[in-house]
């Protein structure tokens, strides 16, 4: 009888922690809220000599950071929206090619300079100073 008792409740501890209606903390630091970008996502675009030369060595064209432009999310974890004089932000998605890309903008007076660009995931050689 012991036993059986014993099984029985070790079966009810065991269900009891499966069957949690706890939910996992999200931890998203994206955003998507595109009417509450701090910045116009059809800015005209101001390409740094930097990031033509990792858009070069990493096969990126001005096309695919537009695609990023207008689809893409905000990463305020890898973002200085603080920055001063110019704050920085980075954007991230995917394009129509399935490349994970992150491009980091400052938005500066109707303008949107693109610092850099980022095949996330992949290693390329470049020689960008």
């Amino acid at each position: 009888m012991r036993w059986l008792l014993s099984v029985y409740l070790i079966f009810s501890i065991c269900t009891a922690c499966h069957t949690s209606s706890v939910e996992p903390v999200k931890t998203d630091v994206t955003t998507r809220d595109i009417k509450n970008d701090p910045f116009d996502r059809h800015s005209r675009l101001i390409f740094t000599r930097h990031a033509r030369c990792r858009m070069d060595c990493r096969h990126i064209t001005s096309q695919e950071i537009q695609e990023i432009l207008d689809n893409g999310t905000i990463n305020y974890a890898k973002s200085e929206p603080k920055s001063r004089p110019d704050p920085r932000f980075a954007l991230e998605g995917y394009t129509a090619e399935q490349q994970h890309l992150r491009i980091i903008i400052a938005p500066e007076k109707g303008k949107l300079i693109i610092i850099t660009c980022i095949e996330l995931g992949v290693e390329w050689s470049c020689q960008c100073n």
